[in-house]
């Protein structure tokens, strides 16, 4: 029969009276002839109590003994299932991380994991025994016994990584939802279960704030082809199922500090349209990329940049015999977008780059790892290339460079990130899909974010490089990166804006160190918005799908919501707006796309 990981969250085992009936369900695995190993999360808000415990008596508690003291509230977890359990007459232990053998990074609060040793948990499985694991946890080292902590989402990464180490035939998320929505019903309440979704499409909208499963699991599921299933504790619905791709052969040391990044692509059939100082109101990108849809032409990348005054720039750019269709369609309809009457206006001036290439870099240990792009903009700007374009992902970082450099780029790229092939279909490797499958998954609101604009960057090889590898030094976490389309002379030096989001929690941190950086690279100085709100939209069946952000752009513009920047990958569209649109922007954008369901679903606060 088959080998069985299943994880509950803290709600799920919240009571004894709950802790008895995941027992029941736990037992009734077992007894169907699988072997099981149950990863269990602390009581309720047991970890939220330690805290808040540790806050009281200490004004800056130590990170280590955090860890010694949230570690107790899993512990408390196994031992009461694993009672419980054996209550039922099902034989069950309970063993804490470092008992299992889960060696972390020496990182208290937020270690990853390394490697998780199997042999103590195939002896009690052998034994007909179900293996209670307390999650969120591991030790430094089989030596040291240091405990360590994983940070949020920690009893989910443990599980995930306890069944790619056991290889076992699926790992079950029991949550207090019945699975993957596709909307958080707090905001769209008629949000839709969905049946299945890719890892891709779960990478990203986790990285966007679902909060069934944290990305770190996602990733370890991608890189090691765990088939995973989020349920609900509370009913035998089948739930949502996570299908990974088939994984690379890849080594089970260094569990979640494996190598980053898994292949390099490049595509030469790229041209570049670019429609300058368009005015920022309400309507402009949809009315622009509906006459595109129309003509069937597919968009690849799509950027627009932060405004100057009341303009924006708007790029994206298309295969290379579509160009002319769409210079046609931008010239057709930017007089209609000039505010200035005047035939010579410089308002909404199209301009078009016909020799481009896309170079990329993908892979899921991206994830969390702030320097992997910044490795990437340094490795470009050795090799003397520069970046037009920049568009990323959770598990992807694509820039648009001049074709003539695409050859330099690769080799250089291939040479950092130790990959010896760059298949230029890379990018879509693992996003099966067929016509049934809908251009858009699922749709996200991130409200945590902030904007951070550079104006008057120079505009030479290495200056991307430059800002996010001191980001990245300090454990600041980008998103979207826009370089704007708009060049400016300055005292003889060619510059660009670049604007960029993070967290809010890191916008201090950032801005320091910006702040004191521009005098030395020569820029004019650092804006900050925490007033903006990122809608976002989720599905592989975008690819190669023309319209799709036509629709969401339109749908936006309906409410009379203005968007303020635009970045989108292959399987993702993102936009900013104001703070106050942004519920609103989802509502539209779920709307539009037909994502709701026929039952209301009801989430605990």
């Amino acid at each position: 029969m088959a080998l069985i990981v299943q994880k509950y969250g803290g709600t799920s085992v919240g009571s004894a009276e709950r802790i008895q009936v995941v027992a029941r369900r736990i037992a009734k695995t077992a007894a169907a002839g699988h072997s099981v190993v149950v990863v269990v999360s602390a009581m309720g808000k047991t970890t939220d109590t330690l805290v808040k415990l540790a806050n009281e008596v200490s004004s800056n508690p130590s990170r280590r003994e955090l860890d010694m003291l949230l570690s107790t509230g899993e512990q408390v977890s196994i031992a009461l299932l694993s009672m419980a359990l054996q209550e039922l007459g099902q034989p069950a232990v309970s063993l804490t991380g470092a008992q299992v053998g889960i060696v972390t990074e020496a990182t208290h609060t937020r270690a990853r994991i390394l490697s998780i040793e199997t042999d103590r948990l195939h002896r009690h499985l052998n034994n007909g025994e179900v293996v209670v694991v307390a999650g969120f946890q591991g030790i430094s080292s089989l030596a040291d016994l240091e405990i360590t902590t994983l940070g949020r989402g920690g009893s989910d990464t443990s599980a995930v990584a306890l069944a790619a180490s056991l290889k076992a035939d699926a790992c079950e998320i029991y949550t207090d939802v019945p699975g993957i929505l596709t909307a958080d019903p707090r905001i769209v309440p008629d949000a839709r279960l969905m049946k299945e979704i890719t890892a891709d499409e779960m990478l990203e909208l986790a990285s966007l704030g679902a909060k069934v499963l944290h990305p770190r699991a996602v990733e370890i599921a991608r890189n090691y082809g765990v088939t995973l299933v989020v349920r609900s504790s509370w009913s035998d619905a089948p739930g949502t199922r996570v299908v990974s791709p088939i994984p690379q052969p890849r080594s089970l040391e260094g569990l979640e500090i494996a190598q980053p990044v898994d292949g390099v692509a490049f595509d030469t059939d790229q041209a570049k349209v670019a429609m300058l100082r368009v005015p920022d109101h309400p309507g402009i990108a949809a009315r622009l990329f509906r006459e595109i849809a129309q003509q069937a032409l597919n968009v690849d990348l799509i950027i627009q940049s932060v405004h100057e005054g009341n303009l924006n720039d708007i790029a994206f750019t298309v295969t290379k015999p579509s160009l002319n269709r769409a210079e046609a369609v931008a010239a057709a309809i930017a007089p209609a977008l000039r505010h200035d009457p005047d035939p010579n206006s410089s308002e909404a001036e199209v301009m078009v780059e016909r020799n481009m290439a896309k170079v990329s870099i993908s892979g899921a240990g991206m994830i969390g790892r702030p320097g992997v792009a910044a490795q990437m903009f340094s490795t470009l700007a050795s090799a003397g290339v520069n970046i037009e374009m920049i568009s990323t992902s959770e598990v992807q970082v694509s820039c648009a460079i001049t074709e003539a450099d695409c050859d330099r780029a690769i080799a250089a790229l291939c040479e950092t990130f130790k990959v010896t092939t760059s298949p230029s279909n890379l990018g879509n490797v693992h996003l099966v899909k067929d016509a049934d499958t809908p251009p858009v998954r699922g749709a996200a609101l991130d409200h945590n974010q902030a904007r951070i604009a550079i104006r008057q960057v120079p505009d030479r090889p290495g200056m991307a490089a430059r800002i996010f590898a001191l980001l990245a030094e300090h454990t600041v976490s980008v998103d979207m990166i826009i370089q704007s389309q708009r060049c400016r002379w300055i005292e003889g030096t060619v510059t660009r804006d670049i604007a960029f989001t993070i967290a809010r929690s890191d916008v201090e941190v950032a801005y320091e160190l910006l702040n004191k950086a521009i005098m030395e690279w020569g820029c004019e100085d650092v804006l900050v918005d925490t007033a903006i709100a990122k809608v976002s939209i989720v599905g592989i069946g975008m690819v190669h799908r023309p319209g799709v952000a036509a629709q969401m752009f339109e749908a936006i513009a309906q409410r009379g919501i203005n968007i303020q920047m635009i970045a989108t990958s292959e399987i993702k569209v993102s936009c900013l707006v104001a703070e106050a649109d942004g519920v609103s922007a989802l509502q539209a954008v779920h709307d539009v796309f037909g994502l709701a369901g026929n039952t209301r679903i009801d989430v605990p606060a």
